[in-house]
C-alpha cells in the first residue's frame, strides 16, 4: 500500500477517534524556558489574571529560538488595557527585517482597523498599503482580560480567529511573501508615549502540511489594461537629494543601478520588496510610454509616502501623504486619488516618480484609463 494512502487512513482514524490529525507537531512553550530569545527592551515573566504570562511594555519580539515554521497553526491569550496599543504575533520570520506579522490596535477596538495582517519586507511594515476587509475586521475586545487568538497558516492562505474560535474574524486572501519556514513568536510595539504594553498567555503553535481553512475566499483582484504592472527600482538615496530639483538630466540618471519590480495583482508595487528604507528612504520608479501622436492622457495614481513626479526630464508634480500629516485621522494609505494630464510628445516619453518612505508602507501605482494610441515599454 503507498505511503500516501496509509497516512489518508490514519489521519481519517485519527480525525474520527482521537479528534486530532496525526503527524501534527504541537508545541506549547511555557515563557520561562531558554528555549526563548527576547529581543526586547522592557520583558518581564509574571502571573498575570491567573496565567503564567509575558509582559512586553516597551515593544519587541520573543521567538522561539529553534522553531521553524511554515503552515500550520498559531494559538495564544492576550490581554491589554483600553488604551492605545499593538499586541501580536509574527511567524515565517527569516530575519529581523522579514517575516509575516498580525497585530491587534486596542484602541480602534470595533473598528474597521482594530487589527492587521500585513507582510514586512526589509524592514517595512506596509500596513498603508495593505488595508479594508482582506487584511483586518471590526473586532470587539475584552479589556484588562484575556482574548484568545487563533491563526491558521496554509501555503499562501490565512485566517484570524478572535474569541470566536468557530468563525473567522477575516480570512487573509494572500499572505504577500513567499511560502518558507521561519521562526514564530510575539510581537509587540510599546515605549512611545501612550502606547500601552500587553500580557501573552498559553503560546503555542502546531505545524500541519495543509491545515483546514473554513472562511470563504474572495478572488484576489485584477487590475484593468493600463496599469502599470512593471517598474524600474533604483537603489535607495536621501529623499533631501532632490531638494530644489526641478530638472533630472541624463547625467543625473546615468549612474543608477536599475532593478526589475514586478506589481502585484492588484497593481501595487511594494517597493520594500526590492530596497531598504533604513538604507536609503527615496527610490526612483520609471516607466517608458510610447505614443502614435501628440496627445494628453490621464494617469490616476496613488503612493506612500510621499512623491516626485518628473515627466520627460521635467518636475510637473509633489505629494505628501504623510501619517496625520492633514489631520489627526489622516492615516495616508495609498488609492488612486491622484490624476495627472500627461503631455505625451509623439514616440517616447519616460516617467519618473521618485516615491519616499517615512514609516507605514513604501508603495506606488498607476493605471491610464484610457491606452487608446499609447503602449507601455519594459526597460
Amino acid at each position: 500500500m503507498k505511503r500516501k494512502t496509509i497516512t489518508g487512513i490514519l489521519t481519517i482514524i485519527g480525525i474520527l477517534f482521537f479528534g486530532v490529525i496525526p503527524f501534527a507537531h504541537s508545541e506549547s512553550i511555557p515563557f520561562d524556558s531558554d528555549r526563548w530569545e527576547f529581543h526586547a527592551k522592557e520583558k518581564k515573566v509574571e502571573n498575570y489574571l491567573g496565567q503564567k504570562s509575558l509582559y512586553l511594555g516597551k515593544g519587541g519580539m520573543a521567538l522561539i529560538k529553534d522553531s521553524q515554521f511554515t503552515n500550520g497553526i498559531i494559538e495564544y491569550d492576550v490581554a491589554f488595557p483600553q488604551k492605545r496599543g499593538f499586541a501580536g504575533v509574527v511567524w515565517r520570520r527569516q530575519d529581523g527585517a522579514n517575516y509575516e506579522k498580525f497585530y491587534m490596535r486596542p484602541h480602534q477596538s470595533g473598528n474597521p482597523d482594530a487589527n492587521q495582517y500585513t507582510p514586512v519586507f526589509n524592514h517595512s511594515s506596509a500596513w498603508q498599503l495593505y488595508y479594508g476587509k482582506e487584511y483586518s475586521a471590526p473586532v470587539k475586545y475584552r479589556f484588562d482580560q484575556w482574548n484568545h487568538v487563533k491563526i491558521v497558516v496554509s501555503g499562501k492562505q490565512a485566517e484570524i480567529f478572535i474569541n470566536d474560535m468557530e468563525v473567522p474574524a477575516f480570512p487573509v486572501n494572500e499572505l504577500k511573501r513567499e511560502v518558507k519556514a521561519g521562526k514564530v513568536g510575539i510581537w509587540g510595539q510599546a515605549g512611545i508615549p501612550g502606547l500601552a504594553g500587553s500580557h501573552f498567555a498559553n503560546f503555542s503553535y502546531t505545524s500541519i502540511d495543509n491545515p483546514t481553512l473554513k472562511g470563504v475566499f474572495e478572488k484576489i483582484k485584477t487590475e484593468a489594461p493600463g496599469t502599470i504592472m512593471s517598474w524600474d527600482v533604483s537603489d535607495g538615496f536621501p529623499g533631501d537629494k532632490l531638494k530644489n530639483k526641478l530638472i533630472l538630466s541624463k547625467e543625473d540618471l546615468a549612474r543608477i543601478n536599475w532593478h526589475r519590480l514586478d506589481s502585484e495583482q492588484s497593481g501595487l508595487a511594494n517597493l520594500a520588496r526590492v530596497q531598504d528604507p533604513k538604507k536609503g528612504n527615496t527610490v526612483f520608479v520609471r516607466v517608458e510610454i510610447n505614443s502614435d501622436k501628440a496627445q494628453v492622457k490621464p494617469l490616476q495614481f496613488g503612493f506612500s509616502d510621499s512623491v516626485k513626479v518628473y515627466f520627460n526630464g521635467q518636475l510637473i508634480y509633489g505629494g505628501n501623504d504623510l501619517f496625520r500629516s492633514r489631520d489627526y485621522r489622516f492615516l495616508g494609505t495609498i488609492g488612486y486619488y491622484d490624476t495627472l494630464y500627461l503631455p505625451l510628445l509623439n514616440g517616447k516619453n519616460e516617467l519618473i516618480m521618485a516615491v519616499s518612505e517615512k514609516f507605514g508602507g513604501w508603495g506606488v501605482q498607476a493605471r491610464f484609463v484610457d491606452m487608446t494610441g499609447i503602449s507601455l515599454r519594459k526597460f
